[in-house]
């Protein structure tokens, strides 16, 4: 009898001991507070004072909830709270792989990159997905399809010419497949080589693919410079064509003969967004753009003197093309092309002819302030970096903090609310994010705390990868990844799909 009972008395206390850890675990479950933070959710909404909740990688609580014994606590006066940004435009394709921390990326704040721009992906998306998976990193990764990708799948190095019917079907299969994998889109760089030579019916019909997925298009387009607005005027075709949301993505006016037309730009926009096509765009908060020494001559004619003049002339001559990738002339790296062509005693044209065949990466210092910031006022721009991990260009390791640094507290072009607006909720739409890019209840925790009155870039052209200050905590997916001025040991960055 006194076994039994003992055992009976045991078994009461065993249940009593589940039922109160359960019933504790269900009522207050240990958490993540952030308390006192100024809360921008995203939306553009004024910001409020708040307390929010995590539980796990999502958020559960946003307002005066006090937190609740063996809570985390991080105690948020004086800060703001924002969604983690969301970057639109990152070529960290293969260096999440390589470098996973992503340092230049959460010190910023990103918490989501979206790679494959500019026609470039990866042929196999649902690999790429896969190994991303299974080797996560600091930040969730989704991806685009690229048009050059696919075009160069289909016709090899023959890709100088028009494609012709079949090649377009078998493109736009790939893109199918692409999507299905879950791919977030079409990209295309048709000022580069192989997107180039695409006819406008060639890009509408691979458009029509992603479209069918309720994919977006996204496009570095044929010409930013002298014929910028006939290149426009095509996205806007494609987009009205093919039934797909489109973006001109790092919009700019790229050499001196279009500089103060932002305004024309703006109005072929809004007259296109009146009569009911969905099209945005992208920038970045620099006067400087990144790509390859070939691109400045439109017409292909590298070593024409007169072609070679004629796009020196655009950009206001050598002293604005400065070198990031130079493997013949290593000691020339960081310079201009006018100090280069001077040291090796030759004109600038001759010199541009010299090293026209070599694989050359440029910046090219050709854009206006007025431009800039009239881009970035319309309610349509987003922000994106055009960056991505170990880039040779500052907007790789400072893009986020300048717009809110310089942009924002400085030079007052835009309001808080409305530069993270930017940042969060108006990519997570544009790319169907329903999870992200907010502060609410059932969000993922995908969240930044920093300091409005400090944050700011540091990165520069000769330093592009020093990382910015101001940014005191970031977490991915409920994780932290940046804390304390430094990358953490969390890699719980997720593969996203449509």
């Amino acid at each position: 009898m006194r076994r039994l009972f003992a055992a009976s008395i045991g078994m009461v206390a065993l249940a009593l001991a589940v039922w109160g850890v359960a019933g504790t675990t269900a009522q207050s479950p240990t958490a993540l507070v952030i308390t006192g933070a100024q809360v921008a959710d995203g939306t553009g909404t004024p910001l409020r004072t708040a307390n929010v909740r995590v539980v796990g990688d999502t958020i559960v609580s946003v307002g005066a909830e006090a937190p609740q014994s063996g809570d985390q606590v991080v105690d948020g006066r004086g800060l703001v709270l924002a969604p983690g940004f969301i970057d639109v435009h990152n070529h960290s394709t293969d260096g999440l792989a390589t470098d996973p921390a992503a340092a230049t990326q959460v010190a910023q704040g990103i918490t989501t990159v979206l790679v494959g721009p500019d026609g470039s992906s990866p042929e196999d998306i649902g690999a790429y997905l896969a190994a991303r998976r299974a080797a996560p990193s600091t930040v969730n990764v989704a991806t685009l399809v690229g048009h050059a990708t696919v075009r160069t799948q289909v016709m090899g190095d023959d890709y100088r010419r028009v494609a012709r019917p079949d090649e377009v079907t078998r493109m736009a299969a790939l893109v199918d497949a692409g999507m299905k994998a879950g791919a977030f889109g079409l990209s295309s760089g048709l000022e580069y080589v192989v997107g180039s030579y695409a006819a406008t019916d060639e890009v509408v019909a691979l458009a029509k693919a992603a479209a069918q997925h309720k994919g977006v298009y996204i496009s570095h387009i044929r010409d930013e410079a002298d014929v910028v607005m006939d290149a426009v005027k095509e996205t806007i075709a494609i987009g009205e064509r093919a039934g797909i949301p489109a973006q001109i993505t790092h919009i700019k006016l790229g050499t001196v003969g279009v500089w103060g037309k932002a305004g024309e730009v703006v109005a072929l926009v809004e007259a296109a967004r009146a009569r009911g096509v969905d099209v945005t765009a992208d920038a970045y908060p620099y006067l400087a753009w990144q790509s390859n020494l070939k691109v400045l001559v439109p017409n292909k004619q590298y070593k024409d003197p007169a072609s070679v003049k004629e796009a020196l002339d655009d950009v206001g001559g050598g002293k604005n093309i400065q070198f990031t990738r130079l493997a013949r002339y290593p000691q020339y790296q960081g310079k201009r092309l006018s100090e280069a062509a001077a040291a090796e005693g030759l004109s600038e044209i001759d010199f541009f002819i010299r090293i026209a065949d070599d694989e050359v990466g440029i910046i090219g210092h050709t854009m206006a302030e007025p431009d800039l910031k009239t881009f970035y006022q319309q309610p349509w721009v987003m922000v994106a970096s055009d960056g991505g991990v170990n880039n040779n260009h500052p907007r790789g390791a400072g893009t986020f903090p300048r717009v809110l640094g310089r942009f924002v507290r400085e030079q007052r072009w835009l309001a808080l609310e409305e530069a993270i607006r930017k940042m969060t909720s108006f990519p997570a739409d544009r790319l169907g994010l329903a999870d992200r890019g907010r502060i609410a209840v059932g969000k993922k925790a995908d969240l930044v705390l920093f300091d409005a009155a400090a944050i700011v870039d540091q990165s520069t052209f000769e330093a592009p990868r020093a990382l910015p200050v101001g940014v005191r905590s970031v977490w991915v997916n409920g994780a932290p990844v940046w804390r304390d001025g430094a990358v953490t040991a969390a890699r719980p960055g997720r593969a996203l799909t449509r």
